[in-house]
């Protein structure tokens, strides 16, 4: 079992080329799954829609959230059809399950001012002070991804252009920065990088105090640092920021398919949740502020 489980996994990284997380996520919901029609003694030919809705009873019972419950549905949806594709199986049994009833909530944003107090929080007066700041400046600049920040390399920075290459699996994105982000960028870029890099070959453009690839733990740590340095109780995340742009730039006038472009979302409807939550704001505005309210 755990051959076709690889074989699928290069299928989507080969054919679907899907991104290193999105394939880490198919491949961690499959290991659960195997794991329980094990311990079920039921063959991937003889799975079932009850196996199925068994298998998601037990994730519950363990505390496992609807969204990640219809996460594994939609795992187990392609993996079976990739499973007809090569003729393991004849019928896709997660076909007739029902995705579980997930309540969408509204993703937690900074206000301007916490975003200022924040990015105000690195020291460009040390080589992890200059490259802390351009890290957490290129976030809110261009809401790209942590993991996707992580991947970049030097050339996919134009600072005399002003914007970033993004890639992501097989979409690509061109995402503009800011003079503020682009000053952040070159000050670390020309001051701070070339003393953090060891191997001449070493293309990263974010690099930790060893002269490797910045890893997404590491930015994870840095920024809950600075969280808690600027005073913010709120639990921040790398997506928070990426949330706040996407926020700021609608509550500023931008239109959602200019977000969405620069989000990479290839569906306009996960973009909307931006728009629910302006109209949420506006709400609290008024309720605060008109007399009648």
């Amino acid at each position: 079992m755990s051959d076709l489980v690889n074989s699928f996994i290069r299928y989507l990284e080969k054919e679907k080329k899907l991104s290193k997380n999105t394939l880490t996520s198919y491949e961690n919901d499959l290991k659960l799954f195997l794991t329980f029609t094990n311990q079920k003694s039921v063959a991937l030919p003889d799975v079932s829609g009850d196996t199925i809705q068994e298998f998601f009873k037990m994730l519950k019972k363990k505390g496992r959230a609807g969204t990640t419950i219809s996460r594994c549905l939609a795992t187990l949806k392609n993996f079976y059809a990739y499973l007809i594709s090569v003729n393991i199986v004849s019928t896709n049994p997660a076909e007739t399950v029902k995705a579980p009833k997930v309540e969408k909530k509204l993703p937690h944003i900074l206000t301007p001012n916490e975003i200022d107090l924040l990015l105000d929080q690195p020291r460009a007066t040390d080589l992890k002070g200059f490259r802390d700041k351009a890290m957490l400046e290129l976030l809110y600049a261009t809401g790209i991804r942590v993991s996707e920040m992580m991947e970049l390399d030097l050339s996919d920075v134009n600072l005399d252009m002003g914007f970033i290459h993004c890639s992501s699996g097989s979409h690509e994105r061109i995402i503009p920065i800011g003079k503020i982000c682009t000053t952040a960028l070159t000050e670390y870029i020309n001051t701070a990088r070339p003393l953090l890099v060891k191997a001449k070959n070493e293309n990263a453009l974010f690099l930790n105090l060893l002269g490797h690839r910045m890893s997404r733990q590491g930015f994870w740590k840095i920024l809950k640092q600075y969280a808690l340095s600027a005073g913010i109780n709120a639990d921040i995340t790398p997506h928070t920021l990426r949330h706040s742009f996407a926020a700021h730039l609608l509550e500023n006038g931008a239109d959602l398919r200019s977000i969405q472009s620069m989000l990479g979302h290839a569906d306009i409807s996960t973009t909307q949740v931006y728009a629910r939550l302006a109209g949420s704001r506006l709400k609290d505005v008024y309720k605060k502020a008109h007399p009648r309210a």
